[in-house]
């Protein structure tokens, strides 16, 4: 019986395999006819797009659209939540008690002996303050943070004083950061030129450096703060300044230093945002507008500065920057002024540059230069002064320059030379020229007046 059993299970195995054979030779065809009908499929399904439709799904969404003016209740959502989340941004910041805290924590927790006069912390003490100091002070406490302060500490310690003002500026920068976001009213990350009127509007009252100014003057004060920034920060005349370029600029540390009481007279002079820096310019405008009109004609703007800059010079100004019937208003002057004074900028040579290069070719030639310093040469003899070789001015300035092609200077090759207040100073302002022809006698004469100085000094 056992037999019978063992032989009947032992067919079917036998039966199963030789079935399982035969199927197994059966699907390599039938496996590449099925391999074939598939791929026709998909590849059908893919051409038709509908594989590709379904696949955008998949893509996570990127692009917002911005609602339309007509849809009021949109743009208020869109406004209440960029609210929500500023000030959202603004709690976890550091508060002035918090800040105070956090010095007592560093100071009680310091490691002798003093570099100096500074007090020094160790990794370990820093990461003990670090879990004391609360949830808001945790980014602060990074080995990160601490590798950028450790300098040369023989004991491996970094500065208490230097790393609390690390924690202040990143707060400052923050706070800003938030502050100057409130006005940006499209939400993307940049302001307009009103956006930024009215955040230096609303800062006037609180720089105390600015309590004098008068209110009628506002608006002119805060045209002439803004012009800056749009003249440096926006060189390809957008209409918008991204906040994190304000940010990384020194001009908002130049504005915000009004809130110094005890600032110096030296300070302020060199400020552009100071009171006494505003009204200076704002006064030499209105000193040169002879006929009251708020607008310079270019005769009037030719007694700008030592009334030395060339007719040539000035046409191109009026051909090249907006003008209201051949007259010039507040705001183009502020680029004329900003460019002329801060010659060693890029964006102040990009200015000049452009109106020297007449044929809007993107270089200067040998022609374009002695153009400009033709007129140079008609008014030193005007003056009665030895007229200069143009050929000996034009081996100078490319002697300087030394630019990539030797018959062409580039707005790069001025940059790259940092000579280019030289060189424009040279072409458009005889006092300037009469500067550098001279430079060798005033520079001696600089150095006998500080020896007859130290010689009196007792």
């Amino acid at each position: 019986m056992a037999n019978e059993k063992t032989t009947h299970w032992s067919d079917i195995l036998k039966r199963r395999l030789a079935n399982s054979t035969r199927k197994d030779e059966r699907n390599e065809d039938e496996k590449k006819a099925e391999e074939t009908e598939l791929f026709t499929k998909y590849y059908s399904e893919w051409k038709a797009g509908s594989n590709r439709d379904s696949s955008y799904k998949k893509i996570p969404r990127f692009y917002y659209r911005l609602p339309a003016e007509d849809e009021v209740l949109l743009q208020k959502l869109r406004e209440e939540s960029r609210a929500v989340f500023l000030q959202r941004k603004s709690r976890e910041l550091l508060d002035n008690e918090e800040l105070q805290n956090l010095w007592f924590l560093l100071d009680k927790h310091q490691v002798p002996p003093m570099s100096g006069e500074e007090a020094m912390i160790s990794y370990e003490a820093y990461l003990k303050v670090g879990e004391k100091a609360g949830p808001k002070c945790k980014q602060f406490f990074t080995a990160r943070v601490y590798g950028k302060l450790l300098h040369s500490d023989p004991y491996g310690r970094i500065s208490i004083m230097q790393f609390f003002n690390y924690v202040m500026r990143k707060v400052w920068l923050h706070q800003t950061r938030i502050g100057l976001s409130l006005y940006d009213v499209a939400g993307q990350g940049y302001l307009r030129e009103s956006d930024l009127e009215n955040y230096i509007l609303e800062l006037i009252p609180t720089l105390p450096q600015l309590d004098g100014l008068e209110k009628s003057f506002y608006s002119f004060y805060v045209c002439t703060a803004v012009r800056k920034f749009f003249f440096f920060l926006d060189p390809l005349r957008t209409g918008k300044i991204k906040i994190q370029d304000i940010l990384a600029c020194s001009f908002l540390d130049d504005l915000l230093e009004l809130r110094d009481e005890e600032l110096s007279k030296e300070s302020q002079e060199s400020n552009w945002f100071s009171a006494p820096s505003a009204l200076r310019v704002y006064g030499q405008y209105l000193n040169l507008d002879k006929d009251h009109n708020g607008m310079l004609s270019k005769e009037e703007l030719s007694r700008y500065g030592t009334a030395t800059l060339t007719a040539v010079f000035l046409d191109r100004v009026y051909q090249e920057c907006l003008t209201y019937d051949g007259e010039m208003d507040y705001k183009t002057y502020l680029d004329f002024v900003l460019a002329l004074e801060n010659r060693k900028e890029p964006a102040a040579l990009q200015y000049i540059f452009k109106l020297l290069d007449m044929e809007n070719q993107g270089y200067l030639t040998v022609f374009s230069l002695n153009y400009f310093f033709r007129a140079i040469q008609e008014q030193m003899k005007i003056h009665g002064q030895e007229v200069i070789s143009f050929q000996d001015v034009k081996d100078e300035i490319f002697d300087m320059v030394k630019p990539k092609d030797p018959y062409k200077i580039t707005l790069q090759d001025l940059v790259n030379s940092c000579q280019g207040d030289t060189v424009s100073s040279i072409l458009i302002d005889l006092n300037g020229f009469w500067t550098y022809e001279n430079r060798e006698v005033l520079v001696a004469n600089d150095n006998e007046g500080n020896s007859s100085l130290d010689l009196d000094d007792p």
